[in-house]
């Protein structure tokens, strides 16, 4: 150990350049051009390249121009989520102290904390900021917060006398730690560890090495996006090979392929699925809940397992006094208020001093006693502060009473009345893990012959709409997991409150990081919870990482994808119930438009193999997927959650997003479709020439599309039971996508863009009649299974 004079300038120097910045690192960043070639990987993009090539080969520049733009969109999108979502190790360093006090060469410095070394001696005081890991060479009336780093909500006590070999970190009462605050009084203590070597540097080296990989929606569509691709290439080949045999042109059988790629790929799936999930974001805002990445919105829906922290997130994160024993309980709070030095928060003053002391006060206020008026009324004389051998601490007051407070293993040998039962009182208040006072008067100032006034037992309590959430996620079949920090009495404590089970106590860092993977091991999709430091590698190795807005770390903030404004752990069961909601929505909008995709698909298929002419051109196709289609799902997608969704188990990872009976649905529509809008393409070939039965075509599938919206909406309520007016953006779509459809047919310019000619009314009211075709049918056929099911 270095002498009071500290280091030497030349011997700082020297450890410097051995050891270092006092700094964390950061992991290394992908670029941003590996981040744009990224977005670019999905099956259904690589498949819009292609036709959009072969398009601009071709010579149809409008078709290659939309195309184009629809990939750079989605790119776009996509880059912009990820380019903001690593920033947690800027924030771990933000947080270490900026500037730190040493002693060398006998004088007392302030220098930058990152050219701390080890040997470095740390002077210490209320409201610092510790630069570095450092072993007390002296104390008085130290105590430091470190929630943050060990989950403690109380401030730990802190002695120069050195703790038990091997102690846990939140029980090394003899070091103090980077990152950790000054609460009270005063100390110096030996740097033994500095940047990355520190307990926040090894927290930091977790954080950098946990991953979150793919969510399980990403997953999920990434199978529809390659059975999309098969099966189009599947398509493109057989009508290739009839056209080539029948001896078709190679550049017409080029165009007959973009035309069938762009039937098959739903184009604006992607962009559809990024508003679904923004919708889910702005509906949580209103809940408090802020989302930084999109994929969490829909993850929270399939969420099985709730890994939480105990302090901050299931309790308030403030000591309260919960229970008072003795025989007056407002002479007990006036003894224990008689006995503090902290002070409660005032306008334009914040709180100041132990929160154990605070709690106390607190509770006086509550009984109309200030400490500010027993100072007046009774000033202290002298005073005997608390310390970690003592375990207690007294103030002898002009009243002529010495008032004393401290552990009941301590005090109680010291009291000559008043402590009958109070032991056997004191362990059972243990035993629930509430940390317990005794307080005492004596007529002496010595400390002995005290008389019991009674004792005041605190605890970080849970929030009261805590005990519900849980209860709502058990029965959404949702398994909640306490990790903590804490005391196992205390953690034990909390979650009978509770009604939690699974209890991990004093959980390291990479305790919780470890059951976190544990259960993603089994096949759960895990959301973490949190608040400090420690949870933060946690957070981010979790399928979904919430953190607490008002109480939590700017690292833990950093490293979560949902961020709870208000604290609040209920608001977590009601992001899980829009998760649901959103996943339902993306379903439901799949089906729809993978059912339309099919029977373009379908329709262009069986009209190249019929020798018949193509039905619909490229830009029919990409006006309809875009256009009529896409405004449709946007529609769809701003339904509300059903009331069911919190009444059935969670998802597993391997369900797929679309099922054998949403496959079926997908084909049956499909095929309704197809046998329709084919039948009329082909009488109108008869008494037409191709322009009108084309454009006749074109716009009979649009009212199909447009009426089957209703039908989308659930898959076994009909169109009155989901709720009419329940969702008016539907509505509104669908008389604009009318409006538009017949404005393009009008317009001279559009029909010149298209190749379509106008409509007689009658024409209109046939296309319009025969769309309702395919809705009824699948309305009737939601009452018929109902009425069988009977």
């Amino acid at each position: 150990m270095h002498t009071s004079r500290g280091l030497t300038a030349a011997e700082a120097a020297e450890r410097l350049e051995a050891h270092g910045l006092n700094a964390l690192e950061g992991a290394a960043k992908p670029s941003v051009a590996l981040m744009l070639l990224g977005q670019l990987k999905s099956p259904v993009v690589l498949l819009l390249l292609v036709a959009c090539a072969l398009s601009a080969v071709l010579g149809e520049l409008a078709d290659a121009v939309a195309i184009g733009a629809i990939v750079v969109l989605d790119a776009a999108v996509g880059f912009f989520q990820e380019y903001r979502a690593e920033r947690a190790m800027q924030a771990l360093r933000s947080m270490t102290a900026p500037r730190a006090r040493v002693r060398r060469d006998g004088a007392t410095l302030t220098i930058a904390a990152a050219h701390v070394v080890p040997g470095d001696l740390l002077v210490l005081e209320a409201g610092d900021v510790v630069a570095a890991d450092a072993r007390l060479v002296r104390a008085h009336q130290l105590a430091t917060n470190e929630a943050p780093l060990t989950g403690e909500s109380a401030q730990v006590e802190k002695s120069h006398a050195p703790a038990p070999v091997g102690a846990p970190l939140a029980e090394r009462s003899d070091h103090v730690f980077m990152g950790t605050s000054v609460g009270k009084g005063t100390g110096t203590a030996e740097v033994v560890a500095t940047g990355m070597r520190t307990e926040l540097g090894r927290i930091a080296g977790l954080l950098s090495t946990a991953s979150q990989g793919e969510t399980p929606l990403q997953r999920r569509l990434a199978v529809v996006g390659r059975m999309l691709l098969f099966g189009c290439v599947a398509v493109v080949a057989v009508v290739g090979a009839v056209q080539l045999v029948r001896g078709g042109e190679p550049l017409d059988v080029m165009r007959a392929a973009v035309a069938l790629a762009i039937a098959a790929v739903p184009e604006g799936l992607s962009a559809i699925v990024t508003v679904a999930l923004a919708i889910g974001v702005q509906r949580m805002s209103r809940r408090h809940a802020l989302v930084r990445k999109l994929p969490a919105v829909e993850t929270l829906g399939c969420a099985s397992v709730i890994c939480t922290d105990k302090t901050g997130t299931l309790t308030t994160g403030a000591m309260t006094v919960r229970e008072l024993w003795g025989p007056d309980e407002r002479a007990l709070l006036e003894a224990a208020a008689a006995c503090c030095d902290a002070e409660l928060a005032h306008p334009g003053r914040p709180a100041v001093g132990d929160t154990t002391e605070l709690a106390i006060l607190a509770a006086a206020r509550a009984r109309g006693i200030e400490r500010a008026d027993l100072e007046r009324s009774k000033p202290r004389l002298s005073e005997r502060p608390f310390d970690a051998q003592r375990k207690r601490m007294s103030i002898w007051r002009a009243d002529g009473c010495l008032y004393v407070k401290g552990a009941p293993e301590v005090m109680l040998p010291r009291c000559s009345a008043g402590t009958q039962g109070a032991a056997q009182v004191a362990a059972g208040f243990a035993a629930r893990g509430l940390r317990v006072l005794a307080v005492a008067v004596g007529a002496r100032d010595d400390e002995e012959a005290l008389r019991l006034v009674g004792l005041v037992a605190m605890a970080d309590p849970p929030r009261p709409e805590a005990v519900a959430a849980v209860k709502a996620a058990a029965a959404a079949g949702i398994v909640t997991v306490m990790i903590t920090g804490d005391h196992p009495l205390t953690a034990n404590a909390i979650a009978a409150e509770l009604g939690i089970e699974h209890v991990h106590a004093r959980a390291t860092p990479e305790d919780k990081l470890k059951i976190v993977r544990d259960w993603k091991a089994r096949g759960e999709v895990v959301a973490m919870t949190g608040d400090g430091v420690n949870d933060a590698p946690a957070l981010r190795e979790a399928h979904i990482g919430v953190a607490m807005g008002r109480t939590g770390t700017e690292v833990t903030r950093e490293a979560a994808d949902v961020v709870l404004t208000d604290d609040d752990f209920a608001t977590i069961v009601a992001a899980v119930r829009e998760g649901r909601g959103i996943f339902d929505n993306i379903r439901k909008v799949l089906v729809y438009l993978l059912s339309g995709n099919a029977a373009k698909l379908l329709l262009m298929f069986v009209s190249s193999v019929a020798g018949l002419p193509a039905p619909l051109l490229p830009l029919h196709l990409l006006w309809v997927n875009l256009v009529i289609d896409g405004f449709m799902a946007l529609a769809l997608v701003n339904d509300a959650p059903g009331p069911e969704v919190m009444q059935r188990p969670p998802r597993r990872v391997t369900e797929a997003i679309l099922g054998g009976r949403e496959w079926l649905r997908v084909l049956g529509a499909g095929l309704l479709e197809t046998a329709l809008v084919f039948g009329a393409y082909v009488v109108l070939l008869q008494r037409a020439d191709v322009a009108v039965a084309r454009s006749f075509t074109f716009a009979l599938l649009v009212f199909v599309e447009v009426f089957k919206a209703f039908s989308a909406r659930s898959p076994k309520r009909i169109f009155w039971e989901v709720g009419a007016f329940a969702n008016l953006a539907l509505l509104g779509v669908v008389l604009g996508a009318v409006a538009m459809q017949a404005l393009v047919h009008q317009l001279e310019s559009t029909r010149g863009l298209l190749g379509i000619v106008s409509l007689s009314p009658g024409q209109w009211l046939a296309a319009a009649g025969l769309g309702l075709v395919p809705v009824t049918l699948v309305e009737v056929q939601k009452l018929a299974r109902r009425r069988c099911a009977r």
